[in-house]
């Protein structure tokens, strides 16, 4: 039960509780002095009496009729609230009555409250002695105003308590409603950002806490939404580039596959015209099987440059360090004027299959722009182990491309090769920045590899 109840149902619960108790408590402080004060009243109420009528019975044997003289007295002495005095004749008796008397009851007092505080009447015995005959009179105490005082104080108490609880209750109430007002608030945004609307904002309120947490809030969704932006973009992107890329490949298949299976189709239909010859001219089909033997090699070297961009050949076979090897190598033979220094730590480790890929696609793109743009004599090549990233909770290889060409222009903007690997790094949880540095220009990327921890 206790736990369906919400935050401020508890907090009610919890306030009304705490005044309750409190009221109790000192309704019970005031019922358990109640005791110790009644019985103080009669201890003083007795006492008094007995000092007064010793002092009047001293002077009774002097009189003419004591008798007449003593009733007289405890006629008077009766008139008192708080004593009555009875006589009686014979020995003396103990100092409890047996409830005899005047019969005054408090009038306005609880039944349960007397006898909790009053379960007795005290009485006292006083003996006196008249003309040599021994009585007693019995003084009794009745606290009905002291009990009535008691009983009216723990009313008024009980009254005043409740009103100031009650009082207290509704302005704390009160207070804790608008404090804990922002919960709603909070609740509503939260379900709203689960649901993707990443726009909600809660306006700060309550306490420093809470203002706080909405102000948190707030920023999450931003961040959220930004996050979630752009991975849109960067997914719009990824499929602009593979249709870039694709109408690439269909480009050069039509351009170059095409004009060389038309040069083989004309040569082969040349070929069989002559063997239809009686005497066919065995120089002119030598001719033509040496072009045919051209076309045919191009084909290859021109199936090889697809296979390479789509995956590079011979790297699940020969590893990173290989692959990259042959790659440095096949562009120092095209471009045997530039120094190309590779450094490949020892120490990377197992990368992984997408690591791998990864790096070698990003060495492969700087290449291909040192060599397309840049004008540079010496280009260096560098690969090894680099701090983890946050968040990504593995290790990185950092891949750092530099060359000594004419650098960036301000203008200059990344083409879809780089832009493409900045994306795709990225997708990895790495990064991908490219600056000037010395009149070069420095391709430096991030790249996770292993598996994540």
């Amino acid at each position: 039960m206790w736990q369906k109840l919400s935050l401020r149902a508890r907090l009610n619960v919890l306030l009304a509780l705490i005044l309750t108790l409190g009221l109790v408590i000192n309704i019970a402080r005031l019922v358990r002095e109640a005791g110790p004060r009644v019985q103080a009243e009669d201890q003083s109420v007795i006492r008094l009496a007995r000092e007064f009528i010793g002092t009047l019975v001293v002077s009774l044997n002097e009189t003419p009729d004591p008798d007449a003289r003593l009733s007289r007295i405890i006629q008077d002495l009766n008139q008192l609230r708080h004593v009555s005095i009875t006589r009686q004749d014979g020995a003396v008796k103990s100092a409890t009555a047996d409830g005899s008397g005047d019969g005054r009851e408090p009038s306005s007092v609880p039944a349960w409250f007397v006898a909790l505080v009053h379960p007795e009447k005290t009485a006292v015995a006083v003996p006196i002695s008249i003309h040599g005959k021994l009585e007693s009179l019995v003084i009794t105490s009745h606290p009905n105003d002291e009990m009535n005082e008691i009983w009216d104080g723990i009313v008024t108490q009980l009254q005043v308590g409740s009103a100031i609880a009650a009082a207290l209750f509704l302005i704390t109430m009160m207070v804790v409603s608008r404090a804990l007002a922002p919960i709603q608030s909070l609740s509503q945004a939260m379900k709203n950002i689960s649901a993707g609307r990443y726009d909600t904002r809660v306006t700060p309120g309550g306490p420093p806490e809470l203002a706080a947490i909405c102000t948190k809030l707030n920023h999450l969704a931003a961040t959220l939404g930004d996050a979630v932006e752009e991975r849109r973009q960067l997914a719009e992107r990824a499929v602009s580039l593979q249709d870039a890329e694709r109408k690439e490949i269909a480009r050069e298949l039509h351009d170059e596959l095409g004009p060389y299976l038309f040069a083989l189709r004309a040569h082969v239909s040349s070929l069989m015209r002559i063997a239809d010859m009686r005497e066919p001219d065995t120089g002119v089909m030598r001719k033509h099987g040496d072009a045919i033997l051209g076309q045919v090699n191009a084909l290859q070297q021109f199936n090889r440059r697809v296979l390479e961009r789509l995956r590079p050949i011979g790297l699940a076979e020969l590893g990173l360090r290989d692959a990259i090897g042959a790659l440095v190598g096949l562009w120092r033979e095209s471009h045997p004027g530039v120094m190309i220094e590779t450094a490949i730590s020892q120490s990377l480790g197992e990368t992984g299959e997408t690591a791998d890929l990864t790096i070698y696609r990003t060495v492969q793109e700087a290449l291909t722009n040192v060599f397309r743009h840049a004008s540079a004599t010496s280009v260096n090549v560098t690969i090894e182990p680099a701090k983890q990233l946050a968040g990504v909770g593995r290790g990185c290889a950092l891949v750092r491309v530099r060359d000594n060409g004419s650098g960036l222009k301000p203008d200059t903007r990344l083409g879809l090769g780089l832009t493409g690997m900045r994306e795709r790094i990225a997708a990895l949880g790495g990064t991908l920045t490219v600056g000037s540095s010395d009149g070069g220009v420095v391709v430096e990327a991030l790249v996770p590899i292993g598996r994540r921890l």
